[in-house]
């Protein structure tokens, strides 16, 4: 069922440090994860990693992405890379493909969009007679131009078909996991948004938990969410079903959807 991470922070801090160093780090969670609701054992058929580099001036952010439909534990330049890459926002991702789908780069998480870096981590019920009525709003160039053809590919459409349209990070990923649910119960809709303020510069991330785990924790180089907590650390805080955590300017806020 995928796991997944969002870090940001004041200062800029290692991918290592959240992806591969801690004790349940994110490639710990690839072979070894503690929480796989609803099936699976490992997160073996792909990974990916988006960061932003630069300062956090407006308009001086620039996005980054890697991504290999490979189990991240057999990725050496990668367990490299991630020590020397530093970011003050960053999305990362592990995972286990839902029967049918593709193992291939282009539905690995996390998809990126210029600076709008999202993952998914669950499946959509139904898939994909569920969301055919939500993806008919969808433009034909959108739909024939998916990086691949699974749920998270259109989920993540239906995002950006709200971000274009100027509705604000945290609305639209709470929308869109809204109507899925309504449109198809039972799915399990973790969904995970980074993006920046075009005027100011700064990071927002934007997640959902829906059916599946999700905690945060607070510290002085930052806030973290993850699927599943990276340390024993007690300042990680679980987070309550059916609900929207926004992270801005340093602060959270956690609402019902």
């Amino acid at each position: 069922m995928c796991r997944h991470l969002g870090h940001v922070g004041p200062r800029p801090v290692t991918l290592a440090s959240r992806v591969t160093e801690p004790e349940h780090s994110l490639l710990v969670q690839s072979y070894a994860p503690a929480d796989m609701r609803g099936g699976g054992t490992v997160n073996a058929d792909g990974f990916g990693v988006g960061w932003y580099s630069g300062s956090g001036d407006a308009g001086a952010l620039t996005a980054h992405s890697y991504r290999q439909p490979v189990p991240m534990w057999t990725d050496g330049s990668f367990l490299d890379l991630a020590t020397a890459v530093t970011a003050t926002a960053f999305v990362a991702a592990v995972r286990s493909a839902t029967v049918g789908m593709p193992v291939s780069t282009g539905a690995c998480a996390p998809f990126r969009d210029g600076t709008r870096i999202f993952s998914h981590n669950g499946v959509v019920r139904g898939w994909p007679d569920s969301l055919a009525d939500l993806a008919a709003d969808l433009p034909t160039e959108t739909l024939m131009t998916l990086e691949a053809p699974t749920d998270s590919a259109v989920l993540w459409a239906l995002v950006r078909r709200h971000l274009d349209a100027g509705k604000d990070p945290a609305d639209a990923v709470a929308d869109v996991a809204s109507r899925v649910l309504a449109a198809a119960p039972g799915s399990r809709l973790n969904l995970l948004l980074l993006t920046r303020d075009p005027a100011t510069g700064h990071p927002t991330l934007a997640a959902t938990a829906v059916d599946h785990a999700l905690s945060y924790r607070c510290g002085d180089d930052g806030v973290t969410v993850a699927s599943e907590p990276l340390d024993p650390d007690p300042a990680w805080t679980a987070v309550d079903d059916l609900r929207l955590v926004v992270v801005r300017d340093g602060t959270v806020e956690v609402e019902p959807l």
